[in-house]
């Protein structure tokens, strides 16, 4: 699914930024990762899940991928 870039420019768009916390303005960033959405998939698919806490810092205790 690709966003939505009608309103790419407006600045409007973006004011929600500056009352995100830092952990909410590090996920803003993370989730837009092309690479992070690669690892993220073969991580949901049953492989490598390691790579997501061992290249990313993230850890999902108790959530099964499979």
């Amino acid at each position: 699914m690709s966003p939505d870039a009608s309103r790419w420019r407006s600045a409007e768009a973006y004011d929600y930024l500056a009352d995100l916390s830092a952990a909410d303005l590090a996920w803003e960033y993370l989730r837009r990762n092309p690479d992070y959405q690669n690892d993220f998939q073969t991580a949901s698919r049953g492989r490598d899940d390691d790579r997501l806490s061992a290249r990313w810092g993230l850890r999902f205790p108790g959530r099964s991928f499979a």
